[in-house]
């Protein structure tokens, strides 16, 4: 099932969808550990398990969203990118990735690609574009490239003649190696033009061995989880080259494109209703970039341009 733009604005949130409320999901987690309302009690449960193992698990998500906000707005401020793919959406959470790139250029297009029925439940909230600009759904696994390659979806909205930045948000340490997710990622660079750019995160253990404990809390739940070494993560750039400051724990990379409406201290926390610091959420929205450690944040990052 597929939304199109002029349908998702109709479409009734949850209705005829199958979300599997018994077995938690890896975007209904991430929207637990910052704060949302969009989860379930397998969800929940299964993100304490990780708390316990990992108190910075929430600090990791947080820390993974402001690195796609600084980057989409990088791209649309300072190279000038006015379409972008983005896969792996998760659950809408503002700002989302078409309101940072039209906030910079209100004619920006984007395509957004998820499999999961909740994500395609709030649907509409990745579709309420601005007048000048256009988004779109598909709902398609990154591992089916040929669907997401092949969509009407995405030959509609974006010219693929010109630049795109494809957007692979903490999606890849879903992927085990027995799914081939380098050769996913050949299929889907292979399809960018010259001059497009390729942004994408990834979960390590490299600076902290309890992140080992949070692979096996997710293995356990039947949830997929694969970390990977820095080198590793490197290899999903094979062919491409890496923009300055290359490939970084995420709160690295070009702090200064952070929003500062998106760092600053907020009187209220993702709800709106409680006061910072009274939260698990609010508390780890509240910590500055500059005060982490990379063993907090644990969670790679970087954007590379496709020659």
């Amino acid at each position: 099932m597929t939304i199109r733009q002029d349908e998702g604005h109709n479409a009734p949130e949850g209705a005829g969808f199958d979300l599997k409320v018994d077995v938690p999901h890896p975007a209904r987690m991430y929207d637990y550990f910052l704060g949302g309302k969009d989860n379930f009690p397998a969800d929940r449960k299964t993100a304490e398990q990780v708390l316990d193992v990992f108190p910075n698990s929430r600090i990791v998500v947080r820390q993974n969203r402001l690195f796609m906000t600084r980057t989409t707005r990088y791209l649309a401020a300072e190279l000038g990118v006015r379409q972008f793919l983005d896969i792996g959406t998760g659950i809408p959470t503002s700002p989302n990735l078409h309101e940072v790139a039209q906030g910079v250029a209100p004619d920006a297009r984007i395509v957004y690609t998820d499999n999961d029925p909740i994500v395609l439940a709030h649907a509409r909230a990745l579709l309420a574009s601005t007048p000048q600009g256009r988004t779109a759904y598909i709902d398609a696994d990154l591992r089916d490239t040929r669907r997401i390659l092949t969509a009407p979806e995405l030959h509609e909205t974006l010219d693929l003649t010109r630049p795109v930045a494809l957007s692979l948000i903490a999606i890849f340490h879903f992927i085990p190696d027995g799914d081939d997710p380098y050769g996913i990622m050949r299929h889907l660079v292979d399809l960018l033009p010259s001059g497009s750019y390729v942004s994408l995160t990834h979960l390590t253990a490299d600076f902290d061995p309890a992140m080992r404990e949070v692979e096996r809390a997710y293995l356990a739940s039947g949830v997929p989880m694969h970390l990977r070494t820095r080198a590793e993560v490197e290899r999903f750039f094979d062919g491409l080259d890496l923009v300055e400051p290359g490939l970084q724990v995420v709160h690295r990379w070009r702090p200064e494109f952070a929003n500062p409406a998106e760092t600053a201290r907020n009187p209220d926390d993702e709800a709106g209703t409680t006061p910072v610091g009274t939260t698990p959420a609010a508390r780890a929205k509240a910590i500055a970039a500059s005060e982490l450690t990379d063993a907090q944040v644990s969670i790679y990052g970087a954007v590379a341009y496709k020659p």
